[in-house]
């Protein structure tokens, strides 16, 4: 080895040996800004994203607390006019059948009202989805208009669940899908929004659903309630026993009381979503919140995370938002 290859090979050793560790804690938020956050985990990447109104971005990174350094790319924009033109609201990255689905909910041009939103579908068969290209496969054909679409494969069969727009208020409802962006059969209103605590902030609200499945073969939705503008905006749980029909509306129990709600100086927890640690030991809950009361439904709404723990019955234990600001472990697992 010559005289410039072997400094070459120290100089690289030594910048080896000084490169900064991986951050071991994070703390929330981890942006200051947020809208119904959303975190896919594969194969130790963390895809994540979140409203932006006019867009959709994804970001990704090894490591969650590195979040607000990640690179991030705009995968999708909507058209001028359509009934996808307007309010692209609560994006989610699902991996179908080897390829990757973007479920989001849209207003049509020229309305602002609830009877012209929608949840469409976007498409993209590249191994990478910051990558390739992302086909339109329009509006799911569901019975109602509606917002917050979410799906989830049980027993053999994939559903399909969101808030559609039910007479004076929302509810959650489920279907049968024939492929990703089509359901097939009847819908199923799984409940309405019947407790006081999904009736503050001066409307009857129950939204963004999002699968969980228990370890004992349970199944869990969680959603939120009441008025996202409201300080009591929640978190409700329904669960279904093991082998229960998940289109049977009269199979599911809803929770006596929010499972999250504000505590310990975060307020407004809501519109969650679910993933796994990178080693798969760790089950997380991701959710937005406000650093304060009153600060009502706006893009200081920020992502907040933290791991929770099953009971010996096999129910999530969500336990109380963590005070912002405090240092905590990352997921197991993170490289």
């Amino acid at each position: 080895m010559n005289q410039h290859a072997a400094l070459l090979v120290t100089s690289l050793a030594i910048l080896a040996g000084c490169a900064a560790p991986r951050p071991a804690t994070y703390t929330n938020p981890l942006l200051p800004s947020g809208p119904d956050p959303w975190i896919t985990q594969a194969d130790g990447i963390y895809y994540y994203t979140h409203t932006l109104g006019d867009r959709i971005a994804l970001w990704r990174t090894k490591n969650i607390a590195e979040l607000e350094q990640a690179s991030s790319v705009v995968v999708w924009r909507p058209p001028a006019t359509g009934p996808n033109a307007h309010s692209i609201w609560a994006p989610e990255l699902h991996r179908l059948d080897g390829k990757w689905f973007i479920y989001y909910s849209a207003t049509a041009s020229g309305f602002k009202d609830d009877a012209h939103r929608a949840v469409f579908v976007l498409e993209n068969d590249a191994d990478d989805p910051m990558t390739g290209t992302w086909i339109d496969r329009g509006r799911v054909n569901t019975t109602h208009a509606g917002i917050d679409g979410t799906v989830f494969d049980h027993a053999g069969q994939r559903y399909f669940v969101y808030s559609p727009y039910v007479e004076s208020d929302t509810a959650l409802a489920i279907a049968r899908m024939e492929n990703p962006w089509t359901l097939a059969g009847p819908e199923s209103v799984l409940t309405r929004p019947d407790r006081p605590w999904e009736q503050r902030g001066g409307r009857q609200i129950v939204e963004g659903p999002e699968f969980l499945p228990g370890p004992n073969g349970d199944l869990f939705l969680t959603y939120s309630a009441s008025a996202c503008w409201s300080d009591d905006y929640s978190l409700g749980l329904l669960h279904a026993p093991p082998g229960a029909d998940p289109l049977d509306a009269a199979a599911w129990s809803k929770s006596p009381q929010p499972v999250l709600h504000s505590a310990n100086g975060v307020y407004a927890t809501g519109h969650n979503g679910f993933f796994s640690s990178p080693d798969g030991k760790e089950t997380w809950i991701i959710y937005h919140a406000n650093a304060g009361p009153g600060m009502k439904c706006t893009a200081k709404r920020a992502p907040h995370i933290q791991r929770f723990v099953w009971n010996e019955a096999g129910w999530p234990q969500f336990g109380a938002p963590l005070p912002i600001g405090t240092p905590l472990p990352v997921p197991s697992g993170t490289r």
